[in-house]
């Protein structure tokens, strides 16, 4: 399983790499929080809809003991997807780094 970094993922966004971060989580707790410019993956008529088999992928949940991002980590793979990477540290992660949270219960 490849991993990135909060320091990574916010780098990424600082040069404007392009890829897809997506949120594991149910679309409930995803419009409640989510880092900005996710996009929330929860079923799988979602995956190829939203995902080109060439995009860069990164997954998240809220941290590193939830395990929907590893689930869908997984997911992706078995449906062919290579470049993904899993952000373990999710939200608590982000935000415990200063960085932008938004959704209906973001500060």
């Amino acid at each position: 399983m490849n991993h990135i970094s909060c320091e990574e993922l916010k780098r990424k966004f600082d040069l404007k790499d392009r890829f897809k971060l997506v949120n594991a989580l149910d679309e409930e707790r995803f419009r409640a929080l989510h880092i900005p410019g996710s996009i929330n993956i929860c079923r799988d008529e979602d995956i190829q809809k939203c995902l080109g088999l060439d995009d860069v992928i990164i997954v998240y949940c809220t941290d590193e003991a939830c395990n929907r991002s590893i689930l869908l980590y997984q997911q992706l793979e078995a449906f062919g997807y290579e470049k993904i990477f899993r952000f373990a540290g999710g939200l608590r992660a982000w935000e415990s780094a200063g960085y932008e949270l938004v959704g209906e219960m973001a500060a």
